[in-house]
């Protein structure tokens, strides 16, 4: 009787043992496919901030190529161009070659537009004293004129646009920000230029 009850006993724990092990596979099942389930939700939503990313990016580049153009139909008296070189001439004059690298023009499409300028009267060339190979643009009477209208035209039609955000302060000075980088990259390049031609 004893050793009946016994291996009856003994045999229960086996029965349970059998019990538990689906109910751990169902667990670990369930936890597999939470886990993937959340991978995947998780890696779906990073593709799709991704992707409006992206959308923004190109949105902008569009934007700005899109105020270029619309600044190119302007009747500022004179074209984009001209008004970026009359403004970097400023009261002091400037040497061609300079103009060159801050316009981030070839030098065939400086002397074009320089000779336009020069044509208007808005413009003359003067040779450096101590060095007439040295060739400096300077503004005219006309040319200081023309650049303060152009100023004002362009002026009013972009602070009527950015005004029409609401955020045209904030708009303004992260302009600045990205003028400023701009700056700094041209510088950077100029340095490296020179560092491998000392090489």
């Amino acid at each position: 009787m004893t050793d009946a009850t016994n291996q009856a006993g003994n045999k229960a724990p086996a029965s349970g043992s059998a019990d538990a092990a689906p109910a751990d596979t169902a667990h670990a099942d369930t936890a597999h496919a939470e886990t993937a389930t959340t991978g995947t939700a998780h890696a779906g939503t990073a593709h799709a901030e991704s992707a409006t990313a992206d959308a923004r990016l190109v949105e902008a580049v569009l934007t700005v190529l899109r105020i270029s153009r619309v600044m190119e139909r302007i009747d500022a008296g004179v074209s984009p161009q001209q008004y970026r070189m009359l403004k970097l001439i400023g009261g002091g004059g400037e040497r061609s070659a300079r103009l060159a690298e801050k316009l981030a023009v070839a030098k065939p499409t400086l002397t074009s537009t320089a000779d336009s300028l020069v044509a208007a009267g808005l413009a003359v060339r003067q040779t450096e004293p101590g060095d007439r190979r040295v060739v400096r643009l300077c503004l005219t009477a006309e040319g200081q004129a023309a650049t303060e209208r152009a100023d004002a035209t362009y002026g009013a039609w972009f602070s009527s646009l950015v005004d029409d955000t609401g955020r045209g302060d904030q708009i303004l000075a992260d302009l600045v920000m990205l003028g400023d980088a701009m700056t700094e990259r041209r510088r950077a390049r100029l340095a490296a230029d020179a560092a491998a031609v000392r090489r």
